[in-house]
């Protein structure tokens, strides 16, 4: 059955849910919500609701259950899988007055939020406690906590820490039939059924809205040092990733970056860096803890690794600005990249010492398909960001021989015992290609999962399953 649009009755029920005041509607208004990060891509809702409760989202998706209107939540606008693209119109939820952190319980080492606060003021509320929140994505400054769970968000520091998947405990989640349930415990063991908790992240807002988070904290390190290794090709670093971890030590975290993503930093950013001839890769790589001794001690073992693997150079880090202008040059390279051309960004991962493989296919293809590709990522766990650059490519190339590129990549992923995407979800770019990794059988155990939440598919239609056609 095709979706219904909002009508001025519908729109006048909506009104009343959330005020006037908390509606947005016209297109002008609209152009804030009709994109994300994702590309260059545009569609817009016929309207954006911005309630503040949860009953308010109750209400709001029982009216659009009962009358079969599409609804997309949105969180920071910071995604890159066009996961918050209101494809088929009708009503957007946007989270951004979810925003407040309930409670910093140090007794149990865990916190409630709401999922519209910004991750990286949920870091540093808890920081000043002396705890930690490990989950720290490129965009921690701008991307919100319920984004991050509704893609299984990750970040740099996922290699020594884990996912965010170790991390939350309990979510309060709206189905798309407007129930409100909590779907686990707030206990750090749980064998009571099904684990809804754990189906919830990374379920791209298709199965429920998450209006409250539970999150377990653990004791924030107080030294930490930073390596940026240099290497005379790609091969050679990704090498290098997997005999760090069989030499017996785990980084807090371990970055891969490609001469050109820094070249392009250096312009974008305005970053002084000394970048030598020859050099064209780089592995940053930092190790935290309490005791600065036994930091050292390990990186001394990794620096006889490096020189093993054809490392060039190693820099350390001596001061908390230059740690950070490193930092600085990884967290921005994804916007230096987008900056320069038309691109597509890919997020595949591979068991790491997979690496070089990955990357060596990874330039063929881009040989092959006439486009340039500029990869960088979290190496520690194998994930490596592909961005595709349109550079020189002619517009019908890339219009039309350009995903089969891709799919040759992906293709490549799987084959080295990879999958679609680490930590950027599947949305709306990448479902096409969700047959690759997986086969009928568990495309059709996720269509009946939907169906069970989502009877009549209203909630963000369009996104993760390959069969939909908009």
């Amino acid at each position: 059955m095709p979706f219904n649009t909002i009508t001025k009755e519908i729109l006048a029920k909506i009104t009343a849910i959330v005020g006037a005041d908390q509606l947005i509607i016209g297109v002008e208004r609209l152009e804030k919500y009709a994109h994300d990060e994702t590309e260059d891509l545009h569609y817009y809702p016929q309207a954006v609701a911005k309630p503040q409760t949860t009953q308010e989202i109750s209400a709001l998706l029982k009216i659009c259950n009962e009358h079969r209107i599409p609804v997309t939540p949105r969180g920071g606008g910071t995604g890159l899988s066009g996961g918050a693209l209101p494809v088929y119109g009708g009503l957007l939820i946007s989270m951004e007055k979810f925003n407040t952190i309930i409670e910093i319980d140090e007794r149990n080492l865990q916190a409630t939020v709401e999922p519209g606060v910004i991750t990286e003021e949920f870091m540093n509320a808890v920081s000043e406690k002396g705890l930690l929140y490990p989950v720290d994505p490129s965009s921690k400054g701008t991307c919100f906590m319920g984004g991050n769970m509704a893609h299984g968000s990750g970040g740099p520091r996922v290699v020594k820490y884990g996912t965010i998947r170790e991390y939350v405990l309990n979510l309060e989640v709206v189905l798309p039939t407007g129930e409100i349930i909590w779907t686990g415990a707030n206990t750090l063991k749980y064998a009571s059924g099904y684990n809804l908790t754990q189906l919830m992240i990374g379920s791209e807002g298709t199965l429920g809205i998450i209006t409250k988070i539970v999150v377990k904290l653990i004791f924030r390190p107080t030294q930490d040092v930073l390596m940026l290794a240099s290497f005379t090709n790609n091969e050679q670093a990704c090498a290098a990733v997997s005999a760090i971890f069989r030499a017996g030590v785990t980084p807090s975290a371990l970055e891969f970056m490609e001469r050109k993503g820094v070249e392009w930093v250096m312009e974008y950013d305005h970053i002084q860096f000394d970048l030598k001839d020859g050099v064209e890769a780089f592995l940053l790589i930092e190790f935290d803890g309490t005791n600065m001794d036994v930091l050292l001690a390990e990186c001394e073992k990794i620096n006889v690794v490096l020189e093993q693997n054809g490392c060039t150079d190693v820099l350390f880090a001596d001061t908390s600005v230059q740690k950070e202008e490193i930092w600085r040059m990884r967290r921005t390279m994804a916007v230096s990249v987008k900056s320069n051309s038309i691109y597509k960004e890919e997020d595949t991962v591979v068991p790491r010492a997979e690496l070089p493989k990955l990357i060596q296919g990874i330039k063929q293809i881009s040989n092959q398909y006439g486009f340039e590709s500029v990869c960088y990522g979290h190496a520690g766990d194998g994930n490596l960001h592909v961005n595709i650059i349109k550079g020189n490519m002619t517009d019908h190339d890339w219009n039309t021989k350009l995903k089969d590129g891709i799919r040759e990549i992906f293709e490549l992923t799987v084959s080295l015992g990879g999958t679609l995407s680490g930590e950027h979800g599947i949305g709306l770019v990448q479902r096409e290609y969700m047959s690759i990794k997986y086969s009928e059988i568990h495309l059709d155990l996720m269509r009946g999962i939907k169906k069970v939440f989502d009877p009549n598919g209203i909630l963000n239609p369009g996104k993760i399953m390959p069969d939909l056609v908009l």
